[in-house]
């Protein structure tokens, strides 16, 4: 298993659910919030809006970032210990997000 690309053009490791990564960040990073936090977890989902309604609709607060990466979309919320989450939805090679891909 290789870590995750620091370009857009190499892939990730893939399976056959898709792509996974691993991603280590510096020990002085701020991405995760929280000095305190040490990791992350992301999980894939297929949907992001839907699946952001959902997590709202149950009480759950959740930000979708605004900025679309050429690797997808992405939102966060955090467990009841303040641990960070995120939510991704890969793209397609030319940048089009899974759930508007026509299947």
């Amino acid at each position: 298993m290789d870590v995750v690309p620091d370009n857009y053009d190499d892939p990730p490791w893939q399976q056959q659910a898709g792509p996974t990564a691993y991603a280590p960040f510096p020990e002085d990073t701020k991405y995760f919030g929280d000095p305190a936090k040490q990791w992350m977890v992301n999980f894939r989902v297929v949907n992001l809006d839907a699946m952001v309604a959902q997590l709202r609709a149950a009480g759950v607060s959740v930000e979708i970032d605004p900025e679309p990466y050429p690797n997808g979309r992405f939102a966060r919320l955090h467990d009841p210990e303040g641990n960070p989450i995120e939510l991704w939805e890969p793209a397609g090679r030319d940048g089009t997000p899974a759930s508007q891909v026509r299947k």
